[in-house]
């Protein structure tokens, strides 16, 4: 049997992920392809138990202790659902991975690119995504697109400015970085429009 193809979404909140990877779910099952949706943190019990404290805006978390969380939950979502997935030839769509710690607490929280990527290397046995779609948007209109849902904004989300641009400048330099791997698509565009972009950038893996 094929092993399966890992895929994951990556960006800033407000980018629009979310409705990009049930898109993508849609489209791919629609075509026939055997696919799973995944977000992180989640997936499995314990990852979303995980999930639920590092949201949390009531907790104060510690930088170093939130960028082990999110490595725990992803190793625990590696071990019991990414990895027996892929094994049996699943198209995997995952919300976010490891890039996201890379840019959330390597350049956000200033823990170190190096040092993020060392302890996922480890907590996912050095599984890499087949493709990363990031979808680029101005940290601005990302937060402007969080504060029009409904709902009190998370632990994360309550950050500075000078916090999203150092995200956002950390992604543009992982994907200048690997461009085979990471293709950049414009999140301001419509939802159908991305759609098409983000499908067009994984036809050679399907």
């Amino acid at each position: 049997m094929a092993h399966g193809r890992l895929i994951t979404i990556e960006g800033l909140d407000g980018a629009g992920k979310s409705t990009l990877a049930l898109g993508l779910n849609a489209a791919l099952g629609e075509r026939g392809v055997r696919v799973g949706l995944l977000r992180e943190p989640g997936g499995v019990e314990l990852s979303e138990r995980i999930r639920t404290l590092v949201m949390d805006p009531a907790l104060n978390v510690d930088a170093r202790a939130e960028a082990l969380l999110y490595a725990a939950a992803r190793a625990q979502l590696v071990r019991e659902r990414l990895q027996p997935m892929l094994q049996a030839g699943v198209t995997v769509l995952l919300d976010r991975f490891v890039d996201s710690s890379l840019a959330y607490q390597g350049a956000g929280r200033e823990l170190g690119i190096q040092e993020i990527r060392a302890v996922n290397r480890f907590a996912t046995g050095a599984l890499e995504p087949d493709r990363t779609l990031l979808l680029r948007i101005d940290p601005a209109a990302g937060r402007a697109r969080q504060h029009a849902r409904a709902g009190e904004p998370d632990r994360l989300e309550r950050e500075s400015e000078a916090f999203f641009a150092r995200i956002a400048a950390a992604y543009d330099e992982l994907a200048a970085a690997e461009p085979a791997r990471v293709r950049v698509l414009d999140a301001t565009l419509q939802p159908a429009r991305v759609l098409a972009d983000a499908l067009g950038a994984i036809e050679d893996l399907l």
